[in-house]
């Protein structure tokens, strides 16, 4: 039996194919039941293939892993989540540590969850903020220093995992926002997965915040090796800058988190349409200056507000169920969100002021609006969609 359960952010946007296949050959969009099947038929064929042991190990371990998460995270699926990562060396009177405490009691008073890796450090702050009922742990199997911390240990949302990668996709499946303090090659690959993930569209859109200590530089420093290494040399495009916030307010960051989320709440795609639904709706004139300001991004088409798709209606975002009638969109061919159509840091892309919509971007004017930069923009989310919808 299909769930009633609001999907998470991330079911948007996991392999839409098989149902853009399901619906253009007319045939009935496949159930879970199906796809467990598909599951146990490739069990068998490792068998048939002959493959190693340690091989089958890996993928039944991985399966375990994921089932076991997807439980845990269950019956959490209508409250927003924070993934805080960070360094486990951080000592408990470093400013660092302190930023992150208050950062998950902030996030909890907001009405949100906190997610860590369970550890020690800037995990336990961010955990010991969050407060033992309002905190997940994802734990690593580790040869040193990784345990869970007393905040968390014995609880039954900490969750124990032997693979690196399994506990990569829970942090990125279940992030309503992806926060970054100070930390080590841990909290780097964990900063690159998420950028990479957002900024190639295999993932749903999400605010990433690099947080220093009060008055520290260490991702001050990380943002100048990226302008000077990376967008200089053109290994990137200045409008992937747009894609994270450095700062060193825990105010700002709990703003970037929150207010990312007062106009737009989700994505998803339905018949071949890329769908953003939004909390509020938007003035006529305010779609007037999107389809304005960012029709680069679009391959053709312009952006249309309509009412919910009926393919929506058991998949109404659980803070707008109740006000159906408020909830609108806007349809465009081909919509590459990176460039934050949808509110960067809150909601400056869909201020309705009178002032230019491409300067409203993380607050700083875009570089240019040269083609080739339109064109990586629209690379950038890889959107394997007709059309996008807002509503």
């Amino acid at each position: 039996m299909e769930s009633s359960l609001p999907p998470t952010p991330f079911d948007a946007v996991v392999d839409p194919e098989p149902i853009e296949a399901a619906v253009r050959s007319g045939r009935p969009v496949p159930k879970a039941d199906e796809f467990a099947a598909q599951i146990k038929e490739t069990a068998d064929k490792l068998l048939r293939d002959g493959a190693a042991r340690g091989d089958v190990k890996l993928v039944a371990t991985a399966v375990r892993e994921l089932r076991y998460c997807f439980k845990v995270f269950a019956a959490y699926r209508g409250t927003r989540k924070a993934v805080v990562f960070g360094s486990a060396r951080t000592k408990a009177d470093h400013p660092a540590y302190a930023a992150a405490e208050v950062f998950g009691r902030r996030i909890v008073e907001e009405g949100w969850m906190a997610i860590t890796g369970a550890g020690s450090g800037i995990m336990e702050a961010g955990h010991k903020g969050a407060g033992r009922d309002r905190s997940f742990g994802l734990n690593i199997l580790l040869p040193f220093e990784q345990s869970a911390n007393p905040v968390v240990h014995g609880d039954p949302k900490l969750v124990t995992l032997r693979y690196f990668f399994t506990r990569k996709l829970m942090f990125i499946k279940e992030a309503d926002a992806v926060v970054l303090f100070p930390g080590g090659f841990g909290t780097h690959d964990e900063a690159y997965e998420a950028l990479t993930l957002v900024q190639t569209g295999k993932s749903h859109i999400f605010p990433i915040v690099m947080v220093d200590e009060p008055g520290g530089s260490y991702w001050k420093m990380w943002e100048r090796f990226v302008e000077d290494a990376l967008v200089a040399r053109g290994y990137i495009s200045p409008h992937d800058l747009r894609l994270f916030r450095v700062t060193d307010s825990v105010e700002e960051a709990i703003k970037e988190v929150t207010g990312f989320y007062r106009v737009y709440h989700s994505m998803r795609y339905v018949r071949g349409s890329l769908v953003l639904r939004l909390r509020s709706k938007l003035s006529d004139r305010l779609l007037e200056r999107i389809g304005w300001g960012f029709g680069d991004i679009l391959a053709g088409g312009k952006f249309e507000q309509v009412g919910a798709l009926p393919e929506e209606a058991r998949h109404r975002p659980p803070a707008a169920a109740h006000r159906r009638d408020q909830r609108r969109g806007v349809t465009a061919d081909r919509f590459a969100p990176s460039r934050r159509l949808t509110p960067a840091g809150g909601s400056e892309a869909t201020r309705q002021t009178h002032q230019d919509p491409r300067k409203h971007l993380r607050g700083a004017p875009l570089a240019s609006r040269d083609r080739q930069g339109a064109g990586d923009v629209s690379r950038s989310l890889a959107v394997a969609a007709r059309r996008a919808v807002l509503y």
